[in-house]
């Protein structure tokens, strides 16, 4: 009897075992529903909202593209003549040695004007510019500007094309957001985003006149002459030029493009004149530093040295003279060398403008009449 209620004991203990194993992890064998919690307890992921696409400037590059073209030219090489190279048999078999360039540049109006770096077209004897869509057209020099490495272009078109908009001038900061569109390497038109990381790039001794906006948008070659967009898709500037090392260390995250407000000045010049017309006087200057101060006893708190006087100059002809401390023109101060070849480039030539200056520690004002700045011989 002990022996069949040992046997009863356990075979109820096994069934119970069962029975809370079944409803925990099959409840639908035993014909249960699974217990949900509360609705309180149940908390969903977060939907992303329909802007999640903010970051994108997908919008920002579908209305600059159409308005950046690629640049093709070709150059007849400058070789020793040879006098084979004045068979038509041997030329037929042989050729012409030839260079063959390319670049970008941007439609900035609807009737076909197209501005570009000088370096893009220089010295070509041949010109081509085709749109982002594949269509060609006869192209016409307009104007260059070696002194900003600008040049316009004229395409010969019968009806509107689409032209890039421009930012406001100095709408652009330090941190802002920059596209770069061009043709790198000839592979087709390329975006590449990047930030305006310095404003006011000088003293790189590329050209004359410089006050570039350095990015680390990627810029390389075929990139030259093409638009450099803000976040809205506007002109703010024209790349030029990258910093590089003989090292072949690669890209270095330093691009540089000429602001709106420069190319648009040079812009519209070229198209009213064929040319950009700027003021000279005709000397060479040196900034003032403490070291030069202290060593020659000169003022240290403004002003910039006058180095060398061309002769037969306007400065020459007004009398100032080598050694003379220019301290303002017409009445604006000058304090560094690049601030005064902007003001007297700004100057109509023909005007005659009154110059302060520090002679043997008396200040003098002398009226110069400002020349017309000579234009850099084409390299062709």
């Amino acid at each position: 009897m002990r022996r069949l209620w040992l046997i009863f004991a356990q075979a109820v203990t096994i069934s119970v075992a069962v029975l809370f194993v079944v409803s925990t992890l099959k409840p639908e064998w035993a014909g249960r529903a699974p217990a949900m919690p509360p609705a309180a307890t149940i908390i969903e992921a977060p939907v992303p909202a329909a802007s999640a696409a903010t970051g994108t400037y997908a919008e920002a590059a579908r209305r600059a593209l159409p308005a950046v073209v690629h640049i093709y030219t070709r150059q007849t090489a400058k070789t020793p003549n040879h006098p084979l190279m004045n068979d038509p048999l041997f030329r037929r078999f042989f050729g012409t040695p030839e260079r063959n360039g390319l670049g970008s540049g941007v439609i900035v109006s609807p009737q076909g004007f197209v501005l570009t770096n000088n370096h893009v077209i220089d010295g070509a004897d041949e010109i081509e510019v085709v749109l982002n869509n594949g269509r060609k057209f006869d192209v016409r020099l307009v104007g260059r500007d070696p002194d900003t490495d600008l040049a316009v272009l004229k395409l010969d078109v019968d009806a509107a094309l689409p032209a890039i908009a421009f930012a406001p001038i100095d709408s652009l900061a330090v941190g802002d957001v920059v596209l770069a569109i061009g043709n790198p390497f000839g592979i087709g038109q390329t975006v590449t985003m990047g930030i305006a990381s310095a404003l006011g790039r000088h003293q790189l001794g590329m050209n004359a006149f410089e006050n570039y906006i350095q990015t680390d948008a990627a810029i390389n070659r075929g990139n030259s002459g093409g638009a450099l967009v803000d976040s809205a898709g506007r002109l703010v500037g024209i790349n030029t030029l990258i910093y590089s090392t003989s090292s072949g260390e690669g890209a270095l995250g330093i691009g540089f493009a000429i602001p709106v407000s420069i190319a648009r000045h040079v812009l519209e010049q070229i198209i009213a004149n064929g040319e950009v017309v700027r003021g000279w006087i005709g000397v060479e200057t040196r900034e003032i530093t403490p070291e030069a101060a202290a060593s020659f006893d000169l003022p240290a708190n403004g002003g910039i040295l006058i180095y060398s006087v061309l002769n037969d100059s306007p400065a020459s002809r007004g009398g100032i003279a080598p050694g003379d401390i220019l301290l303002a023109i017409d009445g604006q101060s000058v304090q560094a060398p690049d601030r005064l070849l902007d003001l007297i480039a700004a100057l109509p030539p023909g005007r005659t403008v009154a110059f302060r200056l520090l002679r043997a520690r008396k200040e003098i004002e002398l009226q110069i009449a400002v020349g017309r700045r000579p234009t850099p011989a084409a390299r062709r």
